[in-house]
């Protein structure tokens, strides 16, 4: 979804504010703008990547310990505190 909807949203806007102009009756026969619209999506997708990975989630301090196999059951990764703290 995170890829996806970026991707498509310029496209949809675009059809969308197309329809409002038919049923205005404002509205030329003409191609859809491929070229731009994918371009538009991929900066869209861009942009929301860069936020989604540099604005969110917390860092956390400590050492990570990765996911182990303990008793007959996978014991999930996490991070410990770090010793001395």
């Amino acid at each position: 979804m995170t890829i996806v909807l970026p991707l498509v949203l310029p496209t949809a806007l675009y059809l969308m504010w197309l329809a409002v102009l038919r049923r205005l009756g404002r509205v030329r026969r003409r191609a859809l703008p491929w070229v731009w619209l994918l371009g538009a999506g991929v900066a869209v997708l861009a942009i929301v990547l860069v936020v989604v990975t540099v604005g969110f989630g917390t860092p956390q301090r400590g050492v990570y310990i990765p996911p182990q196999w303990r008793g007959g059951q996978i014991v999930p990764g996490h991070i410990a505190p770090e010793a001395g703290r």
